[in-house]
């Protein structure tokens, strides 16, 4: 499973990408808001240090303004995969944008129907957004595991992609049904190394080394 980090903190995309574990970034307008920077600006930087894809979100509501945007953003650098929401007119920009040879990423996916639908669309990725289902009561990793079987069933190449995730537990379960790339904020992707019992083994190594007087270098 890819990992891609959902933020656009420069700072640390750079930290996991060092330690290999950053195959590709999203960003929305809320990241950009937050990070208070210029999209073409951070966007441009973070493609400069992934070579990887990067989601760079269109703002437009119809079909017209996503491709022109979809088409300035693609500007930035290669490797920019464009991010339009799945609604009738954003599967219109991608059946365009991806003829014409752009990655595309239909994100704001709630239904397996939705997934067909940009599949079929020609989307490069899809993105489930886990944690929103979770928050109204609906298990989201349901939803993975429906569009996975749906792809495999007709060989899709469309990759699932699935966002906002909000816990170590959604990545795991996110592999375990076979997501091709989860995309999460940086507390997560590093929470996943935590463990309490690793926690406890190490204090209990140091008291017993402590006790030896000894010293490694």
């Amino acid at each position: 499973m890819k990992f891609f980090v959902d933020t656009a903190d420069v700072d640390a995309i750079r930290e996991l990408h060092e330690l290999g574990m950053v195959d590709g970034v999203t960003t929305n307008p809320s990241l950009i808001m937050k990070s208070g920077r210029d999209i073409k600006e951070v966007t441009k930087e973070i493609c400069d240090m992934v070579p990887g894809p990067v989601s760079a979100e269109t703002v437009a509501l119809d079909a017209e303004g996503m491709i022109a945007e979809g088409r300035e953003l693609a500007k930035i650098a290669d490797n920019i995969t464009i991010k339009v929401p799945l609604t009738w007119a954003g599967l219109q920009a991608c059946k365009v944008l991806s003829g014409e040879g752009r990655m595309v990423n239909v994100t704001l996916c709630f239904s397996a129907n939705q997934a067909l639908l940009a599949a079929k669309a020609g989307a490069t990725f899809i993105s489930p957004f886990v944690g929103r289902l979770d928050d109204i009561n609906i298990d989201g990793m349901d939803l993975i595991a429906e569009i996975r079987q749906i792809y495999d069933n007709y060989d899709f190449s469309t990759e699932i992609l699935t966002a906002s995730i909000r816990s170590a537990n959604h990545m795991k379960e996110a592999a375990l049904i076979g997501a091709d790339v989860a995309t999460a904020p940086p507390n997560v992707i590093k929470a996943m190394a935590n463990h309490v019992l690793t926690d406890k083994g190490l204090d209990a190594f140091m008291a017993d080394w402590a006790k030896t007087g000894q010293s490694i270098v």
